[in-house]
């Protein structure tokens, strides 16, 4: 077991990407007294306007990136779609404590799927095609409904088509011979969706958040809750496989893995390498959130217990509420509105969110209903 390279305030932490999660990351990083730098291509990007400094270039800029880590003590992300040479290069260096393995994985879903297969967690059986007339032989062998997806990019919902029957095989075709690599699944079906958020340390230390309960809208999440309905063998069985899959990837800092619960049963679907949107109401409900528990995991600080303040639910804010937040939060004092400071509103972008805690599950429904202008 390593020993934590320990990094105390008020050294530098370089964070690559200018987005929301990095701009918590660096508002979790001010607060303990940590100085900040960011590398993004935008100027005074979300992340930027709490930081020290920004470096404003592409993120598979190399020179941009040694300038990052020498500016910084300790680097760390906030997407996963990291330049793989550039993450070499930090961790060459030390710096990296995440390391680049969870990055390769991440970027690819057939790296994903082959490694949770390896484990021997519980997933979806896929085919990974290449080309429009092997995506053909594979419609042929399996039963609908099935999804094809791309097996680098995508996310929230982009980069997939679901297949419903035959009918489909041609636009499924079509996507493989444009996308080259891609991966197609039996589609599971499923009651919910949870979110395993945990952090690791370097020393392999674990601490997880409470597993939440996750509601999409057109593939984008809408509602995160906690905690999630599910039994406790259902808890047991989503922690034992993060832990496998957290042991064998060689986790440090925050990372969230979905799955599908079907009953009893769980299937792993998706995992992220950084803190992510499920975590958000991390920061009101627990007693540390999922942004101050990774700072302090890849500086080398020890972790802190987790604890569930009060039941939760997190609203994502996407530029078409934008007004719909603004009067709420001008009519009522209930809710945590977060707004992430981008430069444009566009309707499906995120742009924010809220979260609403209370005493008991039912009062944060009825906060959730208010805000979305209904009647209890």
């Amino acid at each position: 077991m390593q020993k934590n390279k320990i990094i105390l305030p008020p050294k530098t932490i370089g964070i690559i990407g200018g987005g929301q999660l990095g701009r918590m990351m660096a508002i979790a990083a001010k607060y303990m007294g940590y100085q900040v730098a960011v590398l993004d291509p935008t100027p005074n990007c979300p992340t930027a306007q709490v930081a020290d400094k920004q470096i404003t270039a592409a993120f598979d800029d190399l020179e941009a990136i040694r300038q990052l880590t020498a500016l910084s003590d300790v680097v760390t992300y906030e997407f996963e779609n990291v330049d793989l040479e550039a993450a070499t290069y930090i961790e060459e260096t030390g710096k990296l404590p995440q390391g680049g393995f969870a990055l390769e994985i991440t970027q690819n879903r057939e790296k994903e799927k082959r490694i949770m297969r390896e484990v021997g967690l519980p997933i979806p059986d896929f085919y990974i095609v290449k080309n429009g007339s092997e995506c053909e032989k594979v419609l042929n062998e399996i039963t609908y409904p099935a999804v094809i997806k791309t097996c680098s990019g995508g996310y929230d919902g982009k980069g997939q088509i679901k297949l419903t029957g035959e009918a489909d095989a041609t636009e499924a075709m079509a996507f493989a011979d444009k996308h080259q690599h891609c991966i197609i699944e039996k589609w599971v079906s499923f009651d919910k969706e949870i979110s395993v958020v945990f952090t690791r340390s370097q020393s392999g230390e674990v601490e997880f958040f409470p597993i939440a309960e996750n509601e999409h809208k057109e593939h984008i999440l809408y509602k995160t809750t906690v905690p999630a309905t599910i039994s406790n063998t259902v808890k047991h069985k989503a922690i034992d496989a993060t832990i496998k899959l957290a042991e064998k990837m060689n986790i440090v800092g925050t990372f969230a893995i979905e799955m599908f619960v079907d009953g009893e049963a769980i299937f792993i679907n998706e995992m992220a390498p950084r803190p992510h949107n499920s975590g958000h109401y991390t920061i009101e409900a627990c007693n540390i959130s999922q942004f101050t528990q990774h700072i302090r995991a890849i500086c080398g600080l020890p972790l802190t217990n987790v604890e569930l303040l009060q039941p939760a639910a997190m609203i994502n804010v996407l530029g078409a509420d934008m007004e719909r937040a603004l009067a709420y939060m001008s009519n009522s004092n209930d809710g945590y509105i977060h707004l992430y400071g981008k430069d444009a509103v566009k309707e499906k972008r995120k742009m924010g969110h809220i979260t609403f805690i209370a005493e008991t599950n039912e009062r944060v429904d009825k906060l959730v209903r208010d805000y979305e202008g209904e009647k209890a």
